[in-house]
């Protein structure tokens, strides 16, 4: 089921279009905090963004640059303003469309579902051009993993190769214990002539990384098993 995020600040319209979302079977979620969207974005982690332009605190242009530093995901813009420059400003600052209001709901249904195909869809997979899944969010905690980056809040630290590695397998199983071989496995092709030091550490360092943009403590290690990501404040004791 594809997540659709909605910034609107008139309720009625936000209401309105979340439940048009879900009839057509999205998920669909407003934001609330107007001052700071990026938390509540980042928690629903959606595919696609409707975005209104004139919004408290700060306008949707700010808002669009914002998740541009973060996502590629899709934007559409909804608002009153109809002249041509807001259009054109909208597609600059990283939008992917833009429909006025008052909203025609079957055009926007129509659009809405056009960009998930081509983004993430059918057209997506045509002429070899697979879009890859490059980015994983666990609980806010964000991997690009084109570009060896991890985002936290609004902190970022740049990975190596094997640092990114390593993140990606712990975030796929985020909770669960993941086995040294597991991650030699997916450090090393061929893992009979590995120091098992090595492994450690990558894992250390890591935890560096981790600890740079505010998560301490985040992996732990579980004696005689492996290794355990922990995002939530309901950490396990672990021997270390």
């Amino acid at each position: 089921m594809y997540r659709i995020f909605i910034i609107e600040d008139d309720e009625k319209i936000s209401g309105a279009l979340k439940r048009s979302m879900e009839k057509y079977g999205f998920e669909a979620s407003c934001a609330s905090r107007f001052r700071e969207i990026i938390p509540e974005l980042e928690s629903f982690s959606p595919h696609l963004v409707l975005l209104d332009i004139n919004l408290p605190y700060f306008d949707g242009y700010y808002w669009c640059r914002q998740i541009r530093t973060r996502s590629s995901m899709p934007i559409i813009f909804i608002s009153a303003r109809e002249g041509e420059m807001d259009q054109v400003m909208a597609i600059e600052h990283g939008g992917d469309d833009y429909i006025t209001k008052p909203i025609h709901l079957d055009l926007l249904i129509a659009k809405v579902k056009g960009v998930l195909r081509r983004v993430y869809g059918e057209y997506a997979s045509m002429s070899g051009l697979n879009i890859p899944e490059d980015v994983l969010n666990v609980q806010g905690l964000r991997l690009n993993l084109s570009r060896n980056e991890m985002w936290w809040q609004e902190k970022k630290v740049e990975l190596t190769k094997n640092e990114c590695l390593l993140a990606k397998c712990f975030m796929q199983q985020a909770g669960q214990i993941v086995s040294r071989d597991q991650l030699l496995e997916a450090l090393w092709d061929d893992v009979q002539f590995v120091d098992n030091n090595t492994l450690t550490v990558n894992v250390t360092r890591l935890r560096k990384k981790l600890e740079e943009i505010g998560l301490s403590q985040a992996i732990e290690t579980i004696r005689g098993q492996g290794y355990k990501l922990i995002l939530n404040n309901d950490r396990e004791e672990s021997n270390e």
